[in-house]
């Protein structure tokens, strides 16, 4: 079972799995409504290294990005969520509205988003090639979406 990590601590957790030999993949997301795309998502983000790390967007972040009325699962039971799912080794909340600075901080070996994004639309590029992290691109299950979800039950009442 996979456990949250204190954002201040993460930077300095990483080093010492490095420093152990071992790979780190990290991917980031709001995970609001977990559905069968993102367990299949996370499922292959795991095959690319040692340990899988979610960098959860907080109540605040999703807020910020997604409207109001969101998200619609606090961040303690998406964390914890996250967590009860076997491919899942930490996850680490943060604030902003992107992960770039969390993700500078990591140094990732690999690190994973959606096939919607290119290494020329990813605005983590920059610092993927800086820091020598290795990207991958997964594609999306179709149909599958918390946007979806969410449409669906609003049309059924």
């Amino acid at each position: 079972m996979g456990q949250v990590l204190r954002r201040e601590n993460v930077a300095k957790f990483v080093e010492n799995l490095h420093r152990s030999g071992k790979t780190v993949v990290v991917t980031n997301g709001c995970f609001d409504i977990l559905h069968v795309g993102h367990v299949r998502y996370l499922q292959k983000t795991k095959t690319f290294a040692d340990y899988l790390i979610v960098l959860l967007n907080s109540d605040k972040s999703v807020r910020a990005i997604k409207g109001e009325n969101r998200p619609i699962n606090n961040e303690n039971d998406r964390a914890e969520i996250l967590c009860a799912l076997s491919c899942v080794d930490y996850v680490v909340m943060f604030d902003e509205t992107s992960p770039r600075n969390l993700l500078d901080e990591i140094k990732p070996d690999v690190y994973t988003k959606g096939a919607d994004y290119t290494m020329e639309t990813l605005p983590e590029a920059d610092i993927m090639r800086k820091n020598g992290t290795r990207v991958e691109f997964i594609e999306f299950v179709e149909g599958k979406s918390t946007t979806g979800i969410i449409n669906k039950v609003n049309s059924e009442q």
